[in-house]
């Protein structure tokens, strides 16, 4: 492809103005249209970040022979459905984590996406967050010799977008939300070996008014090369985000925190918002980013994505990946449900990880 790769948003609440923001500083990138079903979102948001074209119909914005990429930001229950219908229409697709509800509903996007001969990606900023990034790059290169215990935590006061507070749109709590995060970040830093085994501990401690799903989780995973990782997850941690990682090898240790470093310690009795929202998410103390989207990875990882379409060249991240981290949350929640460590591969009996914790038909 000798131009830009012209791109059509889907979404218009907080994730899709990170990707409009990320992808307005990819020089190959150009944003040209975006879609939402609620009456004048879209056009607000096309007015807000320069965009030509706007759509409340999806059908009729792929309709547009000019796209080359979706970008998916709809909540998680719709990614399949508008999976199968971007394939339909011949277009590569970048799906926002997680990738989907179930494994069956991976495997039918991964095979149309196979069929219509479109590029299935995977957004996991993590692996292109640029202190992670050098985290393996200090793995890899031998400084830290072999990896023995990899640690992952995200935690805030819950989630941006209304829907994860529902389980039935959105399949589970913060394991779904977050959870995914950390099981992509395990596998990208231990490639090439299987999970064998996953046990968690779960529990809904804060926000019970406003979800029966998850706020707060322990996961513990084993792999077959024996490295064990754990990541812990809450919606639970108030003053703002909190995000790192240590890897400890038989030749040293590294510790990686996204937010302290380069941020600013800022009290407001307003709130602090996000580079890209208005203020009011965090009152009280908090650590204000400088270039949150460039620390986290998200213009990284969309230059890649684009370079992908661009240059027909395979995405560090893609549909499979996000079906096997999908396999571990449903394990996860089995865990938190019966007390139990669970082997891999799994397969579940239920249609959203949550039930296995719930028990819910």
């Amino acid at each position: 492809m000798d131009r830009k790769v012209n791109v059509g948003l889907i979404g218009s609440q907080f994730i899709s103005s990170i990707h409009a923001d990320a992808l307005r500083r990819v020089a190959d990138a150009n944003v040209m249209a975006v879609m939402s079903p609620t009456p004048g979102n879209a056009q607000k948001f096309a007015e807000r970040f320069n965009i030509p074209h706007h759509f409340t119909d999806l059908d009729e914005m792929l309709a547009m022979d000019e796209l080359d990429m979706i970008v998916v930001g709809a909540p998680n229950y719709l990614h399949c459905e508008i999976t199968l219908k971007i394939a339909q229409a011949g277009k590569h697709i970048v799906v926002e984590k997680p990738l989907c509800m179930n494994l069956q509903e991976a495997d039918l996007m991964i095979e149309a996406c196979k069929e219509a001969n479109v590029k299935l990606m995977y957004a996991e900023e993590l692996c292109f967050t640029p202190k992670y990034v050098r985290l393996k790059a200090l793995l890899d290169e031998g400084a830290l010799g072999k990896p023995v215990l990899l640690k992952q935590s995200e935690k805030h006061d819950g989630p941006h977008s209304d829907h994860f507070w529902d389980v039935e749109r959105s399949g589970g709590g913060v394991t779904m939300d977050m959870g995914c995060h950390g099981i992509q970040f395990f596998r990208w830093l231990n490639p090439g070996h299987k999970i064998t085994s996953v046990y968690a501990q779960m529990n809904t401690s804060v926000h019970t008014d406003k979800t029966i799903g998850d706020d707060n989780a322990i996961v513990i995973l084993e792999f077959e090369n024996g490295v064990t990782a754990m990541m812990e997850e809450s919606w639970c941690k108030l003053g703002g985000m909190d995000d790192r990682a240590e890897v400890h090898g038989t030749e040293g240790v590294a510790y990686a925190d996204v937010l302290q470093g380069n941020s600013i310690q800022t009290y407001s009795t307003k709130g602090v918002g996000y580079a890209v929202e208005k203020a009011g998410d965090t009152v009280g103390w908090s650590y204000t980013m400088y270039e949150e989207n460039w620390n986290y990875g998200f213009p990284q990882e969309f230059e890649h994505f684009v370079d992908c379409v661009k240059n027909d060249k395979t995405p560090l991240v893609t549909g499979e990946d996000g079906k096997a981290v999908l396999e571990v949350i449903y394990a996860a929640y089995e865990s938190a449900g019966t007390g139990k460590k669970i082997s891999l591969p799994f397969k579940p009996t239920v249609d959203k990880p949550y039930k296995g914790w719930k028990k819910k038909a």
